[in-house]
């Protein structure tokens, strides 16, 4: 069985979606107006923003998205403090490089490698 989509309610879905896809590589596969945008990863699995008022996550939630190795963790991490986003910096963490930003949608996502492997 393969995950085929992943809704996450966002307040702004033209901030989130841009953000999306200048850091994660997400590809645009649609839109539904100002309200929705359809995004792809490399396997195909979609996440649909939709647009909501006063969402609010549960702290623990998070989307992770998985790196081949440390320096690229490191270079995204990077990349994302010089254009001013607030971000702590990697840390090891469950076995993991890790490190977690807050996203314009109110989600937050974790970058990371798994080490050791």
């Amino acid at each position: 069985m393969k995950l085929d989509h992943l809704n996450l309610s966002v307040e702004d879905v033209a901030a989130t979606q841009t953000f999306l896809q200048k850091y994660f590589g997400l590809r645009s596969v649609g839109q539904g107006g100002v309200n929705m945008a359809f995004l792809s990863d490399d396997n195909h699995s979609v996440i649909t923003l939709m647009k909501a008022k006063n969402v609010r996550y549960p702290d623990s939630f998070h989307i992770g998205f998985v790196q081949p190795g440390v320096e690229q963790v490191n270079a995204l991490y990077q990349r994302l403090k010089d254009d001013g986003v607030d971000v702590p910096p990697p840390q090891k963490l469950h076995g993991s490089w890790t490190f977690y930003v807050p996203s314009p949608g109110g989600f937050t996502i974790e970058v990371q490698c798994w080490l050791g492997q």
